[in-house]
């Protein structure tokens, strides 16, 4: 039986989207059946066997539609291998050390007993929404600080690990 992966995301500008899909793909490349959905969207996780929930940070707080997700599938995600990431630091901080999840994420992997989670680097460019994005990027201070390799590589742990997992 291939598991099936739910990549569930929340995100305002797009950029976790862009991860998300990419943590998903690369799972597809380890012959999983993965998907990347808005975490808005998900109604249910009942069809998943595993799932990795990303949000964007914005303030030091984790993406309110990830955050709603993992109240409102609480049950569900303890009973299944569950992993976070997030997605937010305009700068290299990401690629050069391990950023520790911010304390909502890190109670909820507690309480759910989470295999783990990574940070990754934001992207913050023209256009992007809110108030606090325009004053940013007024400042300076956007760019894209991705790092597509780290998160596939990341998601290729994700995998391997999913390979080992009782009742998979």
């Amino acid at each position: 039986m291939t598991a099936k992966v739910l990549v569930a995301y929340g995100t305002t500008n797009g950029s976790t989207t862009r991860i998300a899909e990419s943590v998903a793909r690369t799972l597809q490349e380890a012959d999983l059946d993965a998907e990347a959905l808005p975490a808005a969207s998900v109604t249910d996780v009942a069809a998943y066997n595993a799932v990795v929930v990303g949000g964007a940070l914005y303030l030091g707080q984790w993406h309110k539609d990830a955050r709603r997700f993992v109240r409102r599938h609480r049950r569900a995600l303890a009973a299944r291998p569950l992993w976070f990431f997030s997605s937010g630091p305009l700068d290299s901080t990401a690629s050069q050390r391990e950023i520790p999840p911010v304390p909502w994420v890190h109670r909820a992997m507690t309480r759910l007993d989470a295999y783990g989670h990574v940070t990754f680097g934001g992207c913050l460019q023209e256009g992007a929404q809110g108030w606090m994005a325009r004053m940013i990027l007024r400042n300076g201070q956007g760019g894209d600080f991705r790092d597509f390799d780290a998160v596939e590589s990341w998601a290729a742990d994700v995998a391997k690990a999913l390979a080992v997992v009782p009742g998979r």
